[in-house]
């Protein structure tokens, strides 16, 4: 026996104990004795390619390929190398020529289905899969990449079986659980992708990518916010070049208002990929709530100079231009809400409505597409519509808990509940694309109010309720929904509405929806009326707030749907709004264009409400 024979099995052993560093030099010291030995350069090679050294190891697997060229795991691991490194077409040729040697070698051509992935011939990969299953059934990695093919070719529900199936014949593969995760995402199936990726972690908790994944899965359900930025931190700690991470880590924390680190975070993205077109939109929003707006307008600016078409920054810059007043390029930019996600158009097969005459007996599907408050801001469209078209029948579809209300505007002859069915129509149109249609610019803001009405019998009751509350009754509203996204940069502190019940002669009434007596007494010893807590249920959502709203003095809110309704009453409000408010309240103005009774009370630097309550009471006092 040979030394070559002698030593190349002990250095097979260590290699396939992953002691690399046991191997690498027996493999060495074989190639000093002859230096064309083909295994050893092989498996040398694949030691230089399992330590990220590729060009290394595709030099010395071709050294080998040149001795013996009939190994066809010489060249799948030389591909391997090669794909490694981008070498996409080198890496097909080598898959190619060892199935050409081995047709029966499944792993050979589920690796050639890699390549072919990754060149975007995503057919050809399906094929080669296929082909890997036939021969080999029970190739889990097989399974799994059939289903990341087919996810890419949109056949979501056959890449989940693919992905199961690879689960079920191998539960310990942390890719299947990772991509299965993934096309549940696409799904919106949140849950299920976190329990994936959750399952996915356990097997590989070093992995960065599986964090990120992790991470914005929790994000997307947005009540996880905190464990969230947990995971993206681990992430960009295991991996500190991870642009990507660093900008979800930045989304997560935009959405907590913690807008300093998000800017950090995105400006570390773009440090490390300085073309990251989603950083620079992000980074736009996060700059234009801190109030930053000719800088946020330049990362939105730049996003669409790498990307022409990016929707998310179309959209972004829309409330930007609006803000401004810019309502003729803003409306315009505001409908590119239907190629992002968040806004899918919703697939009618009748057309979009023009705002050409309808003729009569015409249908008008009008439908809310986004929060509570901006239907009942735009619903004002509607009258219009009707003196555009009056013999046209307009059908407006809403979320349920505007329903009663809304039945109250002039010119709808029929509203329905989203999810119901919807009746027969001729044609259709976004509430909030109706400014567009026509061609609103400040000063054609419709601004006639009230448009929407409370019921004359409710308001006779609660006036009734409420005689015996004497003085400048005020309705106070200090927070909305715990969904929305920034929520916490719009919520009032309950205690500072005491500064208001100083001056004498107030009288505070909650509208807080679902407000216990245990909240009202954060407010300390300053009493505030509780309307029971059948308020807003027997008669449906919002009718009786708009009764008692008819009944006082004034109404306090935050930044929420009670003061559109208070507004759309016509009804005196007022509403606090935090620094760099939403764009419908425009800039350093205190009256709104929108709301003729409304007065608008802003922050004047972020998280800081107290300077906006004493202006407030100074308001009162000599109001009063």
């Amino acid at each position: 026996m040979n030394r070559i024979d002698q030593f190349l099995p002990i250095a097979l052993q260590h290699h396939q104990m992953g002691n690399l560093h046991l191997a690498e030099p027996i493999y060495r010291q074989i190639l000093e004795v002859d230096p064309h030995h083909a295994d050893s350069l092989h498996l040398l090679g694949l030691i230089l390619s399992q330590r990220g050294q590729y060009e290394a190891a595709i030099d010395h697997i071709s050294r080998a390929i040149a001795k013996d060229g009939k190994q066809p795991g010489y060249y799948i691991n030389l591909g391997n190398a090669q794909s490694a490194v981008g070498k996409l077409d080198d890496a097909v040729a080598s898959y190619r020529r060892a199935v050409t040697i081995q047709p029966d070698l499944a792993e050979a051509h589920c690796s050639l289905g890699n390549a072919l992935k990754n060149q975007g011939k995503l057919h050809e990969a399906v094929t080669c899969y296929c082909l890997a299953l036939e021969l080999k059934p029970e190739l889990a990695v097989a399974h799994s990449n059939l289903g990341a093919a087919l996810r890419a070719l949109g056949q979501l529900d056959d890449a989940i079986g693919c992905y199961e199936r690879a689960v079920e014949l191998l539960p310990e593969l942390p890719e299947a659980h990772r991509n299965l995760g993934n096309a549940l995402m696409d799904l919106g199936r949140l849950d299920d992708a976190v329990a994936s990726y959750w399952e996915a972690l356990q097997l590989k908790p070093d992995c960065p990518e599986i964090c990120n994944n992790l991470g914005y899965a929790l994000l997307e359900k947005g009540n996880n916010l905190e464990e969230a930025t947990a995971y993206f931190r681990r992430a960009v700690q295991l991996r500190p070049d991870y642009a990507e991470a660093y900008s979800n880590l930045g989304a997560a924390y935009r959405q907590q208002v913690k807008l300093e680190e998000a800017v950090t975070c995105f400006g570390m993205a773009l440090e490390l990929v300085p073309d990251f077109i989603e950083a620079h939109s992000n980074l736009g929003n996060a700059l234009h709530l801190q109030g930053k707006l000719d800088e946020a307008a330049a990362s939105f600016q730049r996003a669409l100079e790498l990307k022409p078409d990016h929707a998310d920054a179309h959209f972004s810059q829309s409330f930007l231009m609006l803000q401004r007043g810019d309502f003729e390029r803003g409306w315009a930019e505001h409908e590119w809400r239907w190629k992002t996600r968040i806004n899918p158009l919703r697939g009618f097969s009748q057309s979009e409505w023009n705002g050409k005459a309808l003729p009569p007996g015409a249908t008008l599907l009008v439908y809310a597409e986004q929060g509570l408050g901006d239907t009942m801001q735009f619903v004002r469209y509607v009258s219009l519509v009707k003196q555009h078209s009056p013999a046209a029948k307009i059908v407006l579809e809403c979320d349920r808990p505007l329903a009663s209300i809304l039945a109250s505007v002039h010119g709808i002859d029929r509203v329905i509940c989203r999810g119901d069915q919807l009746p027969h129509f001729d044609t259709h149109v976004s509430v909030q694309s109706l400014p567009l249609v026509f061609g609103t610019r400040m000063e054609t803001i419709p601004q006639g109010v009230p448009y929407l009405f409370a019921d004359s019998s409710l308001v006779t009751g609660w006036r009734e309720s409420l005689a015996e509350i004497t003085g400048t009754r005020i309705g106070i509203n200090w927070r909305g929904s715990s969904d929305h996204p920034l929520s916490q940069r719009r919520d009032l502190p309950l205690a500072l509405f005491s500064k208001l019940a100083e001056v004498p002669g107030v009288r505070l009434i909650s509208l807080q929806k679902g407000a216990s007596v245990a909240e009202l007494a954060m407010a300390g010893e300053t009493p505030i009326a509780h309307l029971g807590e059948d308020f807003d249920t027997a008669h449906g959502a919002f009718m009786d707030t708009a009764a008692v709203m008819m009944s006082l003095d004034l109404v306090i809110t935050s930044d929420t749907s009670m003061a559109h309704l208070a507004g759309a009453l016509g009804v005196p409000v007022w509403v606090a709004l935090p620094y760099a408010a939403d764009w419908r309240w425009f800039l350093d103005r205190s009256n709104s264009p929108w709301y003729p009774t409304m007065r608008l009370f802003r922050q004047q630097a972020a998280g800081e409400w107290e300077s906006a309550f004493e202006e407030m009471k100074a308001a009162l006092a000599d109001r009063s």
